[in-house]
Order: C-alpha cells, then structure tokens, then sequence
C-alpha cells in the first residue's frame, strides 16, 4: 500500500493528450516523482501516496492518474479472470460502494474487450462475494471506484482511477460553447509556446476562454485541481492528514491577485460572456483583460509577445468558404501588426498553412479528445532586421 514520502514507492500511470507525454514527464518530475517514463499516451512515474495525490492537485497536463495494483499474463478471458480475482479488492473499497470497470489494449488477441471488461467485472465481485458476502454495485455513469485493465499481446495490467473525473475538468467551467477546447491541452499548448507569467499573452478567438484561464492559474500559481474532488478521497487508505497538508502547501503558495498581461477577445459578444463567467467562477476576472472585439481588428498589447489561439474550424461547406476567407486577411494583421511575437495556432484544418499566408517555424501533431490537429508556430520578424536574425531564426516568418 502506498505510504507517505519515506515510505514504500508504487508505479503510476498519467494519461494525457497525445503529443504531451514528454511535457508531461518533466512536470511530474517537478511534482516528487523520482522516476518518469514517457510512453504513448501517458507517462508511467514512480512515487508515493503524497505523489499521487500532488499530481491530481497540481498537473495542469494529466488527464487521470491511475494507480498499479497488478500485473500478469494471459492468454484467454479465463487467464484474465484469474489475475483479477487474485487482487484483494477489499484493502481499497467496500462492496457498499459502486463500481465501473474499463479495458483498453493494443495487439490483445482476445476476440472482445467487452466479455473481457464482464469477467473482470465478475472476478472483482466474486472475490468480495467470497470475503464479504456482498458484491458491489456497477456504475457506469458516476461510480465511487472504477478499476482499469489494459491489455498487451500477453499482458494485463490492473489500476485503480485515483482522480475520478478527468483532471482536464478543473471544477470552474460555467459555460461551454461548441467543442470547447480541453483545459490541460490548453496547459500544454501554453508550456509548448514557451508562455511564462510576465509575457504579454493574447487569444484573440478566446470562446469561453479555456487559455486565458490556464494562463491566469499559471500566473498566480494556482494549483488547477483545486476547486474539485479526486475518486482517492473516497478510497478506505485514504491518508486525511497528509491531504489537508498537500493541499494547504498548494493554498498557501498561490500568489496574490493582480491584473496579468493577458489579454483574449472574440467577435461574439456570447464567448466573451461565457469567458467573462468561467473566468469569475475560477475568481481569475481580475487577472485577465477581456473585450468583444472581431479578429482582424486586433492589436497587440505590448511590443513582444505569445499570440495562441484555436479558431473555429468547419465541418460545413459554408463554414469552409468563410474560413479560407478569413485565413490570408489573418496573415495579413499578424504581418502587419504583431512584428517580435510568436503566434500559435491550434487548428484540424490542414489548409491553414497555405490559406494564411506564412510559413509555419514548427508543427506539432496534437489531439483535442479524438479530433487530431496541429500546433502552428510563427515566429514573426519584422522585414528589416531579417540580415542580424537570419543565423538566429533561419525558420522565422520574415515580414516585409
């Protein structure tokens, strides 16, 4: 079982958006974890409780942190069974409490993840069954603990969800608009943009403002997980003691607040209310300068900067026609007013590149949920200066 920091280490599991395992690493390093490995879709880390309980408080990047209580191999659902009935469930919940079971795998040669999800949800109630006399009951929807399997060619590992919902869902979003963009995509975008507190930072297709308020966490080191609850605290090792003391540290460390150089806009009048309404419910208002104002008539707000954004993208022939109308006159503002930034443009549409106009200094394949986009970067440089700056930046965006 897991102990506090001079206790016993266990093995984690940190989902997040794929394209930010490496980011990801790095950050749980920065939280305790002495040992990090990026693999394609998480990062597997070592730590203590005190660990696992500091990375659902604190990763603006993970999506879950699940916690490894089994490994073995199998060949058949019945080998699966088998593994799963062997772990004593009981240490870590009742059979009063609900339950939800979830398999994923990759090359598993079973026939089906969803016969192999029942017998493990089987194994898990026949082994209280046998110890109890009681089973617990399943939930899909919002279960008190819910156990993930993952499958390889031949091996099984078995977990306990120690955040509950996702850790992108941060407790302060109020208002969504359409496809809202993921809050620890956004974290990751901002770490990939190089942002940091201090830097003047624009969105000027804000939404509901899902980077504004992840840069205003940042800004005032807040620790994103804190307006929530985690499925942990309803585990029976739940350490109280060291919770209060995990999140009191995470308290105490915030800074004060203070209007921030960051600064987002849109045109619809309704994203900047519902940006206006999560930023108030984060108690973040302050710190961030909103206006209702259309894209091509922005200006930047200080000399140097990080302009990010992710703007709309369509599904509809109309929605297309507008948007390859809207990209070269983008191009234009960002060539004509924001020499010395960078600009970051988050997108699913592949036409951007050549619809704005400039070349792209960086590419980065990201995804929001399933929707697979890209990251753009544009290192903007006024025309004059192109001879000192070309050994510098020779994939600068030259203006002029």
């Amino acid at each position: 079982m897991c102990g506090n920091m001079t206790g016993p280490m266990e093995t984690y599991f940190a989902t997040c958006p794929r394209g930010l395992e490496p980011l990801l690493a790095l950050e749980l390093q920065s939280l305790g974890a002495p040992r990090a490995e990026a693999v394609p879709g998480g990062v597997e880390f070592s730590g203590s409780l005190e660990t696992c309980y500091r990375a659902n408080l604190e990763s603006r990047i993970a999506s879950r942190v699940l916690w490894r209580v089994k490994t073995g191999s199998y060949g058949s659902e019945d080998d699966v069974y088998r593994v799963a009935r062997a772990v004593a469930w009981s240490r870590w919940f009742g059979p009063d409490q609900t339950l939800r079971v979830q398999v994923s795998a990759i090359h598993s040669p079973l026939r089906s993840l969803d016969f192999a999800t029942l017998r493990i949800k089987d194994a898990v109630c026949d082994r209280f069954r046998e110890e109890t006399g009681r089973r617990p009951s399943i939930d899909t929807q919002a279960p008190d603990v819910r156990v993930h399997a993952f499958l390889t060619r031949s091996g099984i590992a078995l977990y306990l969800d120690t955040s509950g919902e996702a850790l992108f869902k941060r407790g302060w979003r109020r208002t969504a608009l359409e496809a809202p963009l993921r809050e620890n995509l956004a974290a990751g975008i901002l770490r990939l943009a190089g942002w940091t507190p201090g830097t003047a930072l624009l969105d000027p297709m804000c939404g509901s403002g899902t980077f504004l308020q992840e840069a205003a966490m940042m800004a005032l080191d807040v620790a994103p997980g804190m307006g929530r609850r985690f499925a942990f605290e309803r585990l029976t090792n739940f350490d109280g003691k060291l919770w209060e003391t995990v999140r009191g540290a995470a308290r105490n460390r915030g800074a004060r607040l203070a209007p921030a150089a960051i600064h987002g806009s849109d045109s619809d009048p309704r994203a900047v209310q519902a940006a206006r309404e999560n930023l108030e419910a984060g108690g973040l208002a302050g710190a961030v300068t909103l206006e209702c104002r259309p894209v091509l008539d922005v200006s930047p707000p200080a000399a140097a900067g990080v302009l990010v954004t992710n703007p709309p993208y369509g599904v509809r022939v109309g929605d297309e026609e507008s948007l390859a109308k809207l990209y070269p006159e983008l191009g234009n503002v960002l060539k004509q007013r924001f020499a010395g930034w960078r600009a970051y443009i988050l997108t699913a549409d592949r036409r951007l590149p050549s619809l704005i106009r400039l070349k792209p200094s960086r590419r980065t394949p990201l995804f929001n949920g399933a929707i697979e986009c890209r990251l753009y970067e544009f290192i903007m440089v006024e025309g004059s200066m192109k001879k000192g700056r070309d050994a510098a930046a020779p994939s600068a965006t030259r203006l002029g």
